[in-house]
């Protein structure tokens, strides 16, 4: 714990600990190994790191700003994407930033991460249904989160763009060797990482944003519950939509978003192997987030309208309404009507495409199990399909990340 933790209070968005003593159900207590209300000291911890952002990346931005913004954003995407042979007389902080990148930590298993990403490809759209509309929805619940996408324009940008631009980052991210050093996630990661302290640089000196209630922007408590969203949200999401997950496939996923994580800037502390370890730490870092509001409305009615926005080409206003229902009919199957109300979604809606599609879909990945031959098709296909609804997001705009423009926060 750093010093600053000691002397900061606790940001007006996390509950108190007597708050967070709530007792396990006994069946989730055998299962989990613990409890999973926090202890005192478990509590501190993750208090402690609503003020601590990304200190390697973040005072690399702070040389960037020293040095001239935009050139230093050039040798470093140089550095990233072709390597530092490439920056002859790199400067000092970027070098040492690169090379501890590449310096990989001693527990990543690609082979490992291979399997992980194999298994996403077979989920087909299963998978981004559950990121989208369970993780990504259900997120905009927690209002503290909110606040960073809000004013970074989330609200103006438009949902279509900005789920593209992370759906992008997620292809890159899952495919076999997308982690290696120099393969698209590996690179995507650093992109989005600069990207995001630059931001946070931006809007902790901005008069709109109150530390004493939100602490630090894009803080390691969030940035640990997203990536605890990829992993631990997904597959407990993929089983309830069920596919069943062997236990070395949910090894394989948490490995691969464990590296992600780690290359994201994510502090090794909280980085995990195991989907219970996972499942007590996603629900102490949700003890730190505020209850719905306004912004919950604003952020849930946008994606909701996404698929409305999508390119399909033939019978394109039929097929665009069809994946509106779907995707509202998979948010009905996560949420209770409650929280469809608070995100501004309707109520009414019923469950019936996941309901729909439970039996086939259990039956297909099961029957993988027992024929090879099977598992690589479903693989081939669940991934020409996950790149097909990338390609209706994007239309024909080109591929890409995020690129901030001169009115959001992320530029230089």
């Amino acid at each position: 714990m750093t010093a600053q933790a000691h002397i900061q209070p606790a940001p007006r968005r996390a509950r108190p600990f007597e708050k967070t003593q709530q007792a396990t159900p006994v069946l989730l207590r055998t299962l989990l190994g613990r409890d999973l209300a926090p202890s005192r000291a478990e509590f501190d911890e993750v208090i402690a790191a609503l003020w601590e952002g990304d200190q390697p990346m973040d005072e690399l931005v702070d040389w960037m700003v020293a040095f001239g913004p935009r050139e230093a954003r050039a040798l470093f995407e140089k550095a990233v994407n072709e390597g530092l042979h490439a920056v002859p007389d790199c400067p000092e902080p970027l070098r040492l930033f690169i090379k501890r990148l590449e310096k990989r930590p001693a527990w990543v298993d690609f082979e490992l991460i291979e399997d992980g990403a194999r298994f996403i490809h077979s989920t087909g759209m299963t998978a981004p249904y559950v990121l989208r509309d369970l993780a990504l929805m259900g997120g905009y619940l927690l209002s503290g989160f909110n606040q960073s996408l809000v004013l970074t324009g989330a609200l103006n940008k438009g949902a279509s763009r900005r789920v593209a631009e992370t759906g992008k980052w997620w292809i890159d991210c899952t495919e076999v060797g997308g982690l290696e050093r120099f393969g698209a996630g590996f690179k995507s990661t650093l992109h989005v990482r600069m990207v995001h302290s630059l931001v946070r640089r931006n809007l902790a000196s901005r008069d709109e944003w109150d530390e004493s209630q939100w602490g630090k922007p894009l803080s390691q408590v969030d940035m640990v519950a997203t990536y605890l969203g990829f992993c631990v949200v997904m597959l407990g999401g993929l089983r309830k939509m069920g596919v069943p997950v062997t236990p070395r496939e949910s090894r394989g996923v948490m490995q691969l978003w464990k590296y992600a994580g780690w290359l994201m800037g994510v502090d090794e502390r909280w980085l995990v192997d195991s989907e219970r370890d996972g499942i007590v730490l996603l629900h102490h870092t949700l003890m730190t987030q505020s209850q719905p509001d306004w912004t919950s409305r604003e952020l849930g009615m946008a994606l909701a309208q996404e698929p409305l926005e999508r390119k399909f080409g033939r019978f394109e206003s039929l097929q665009r309404k069809l994946a509106y229902n779907k995707h509202l009919s998979v948010s009905r199957f996560f949420l209770d009507k409650q929280k469809m109300a608070q995100l501004g979604l309707p109520e009414d809606v019923s469950s019936w495409y996941p309901l729909l599609t439970l039996g086939p879909r259990f039956a297909l990945h099961a029957g993988q199990r027992y024929l090879p031959g099977l598992r690589q098709r479903q693989q081939r296909t669940g991934r020409k399909a996950q790149l097909q609804v990338l390609a209706q997001m994007f239309g024909e705009s080109e591929q890409d990340l995020i690129r901030p423009d001169a009115s959001h926060p992320g530029h230089v």
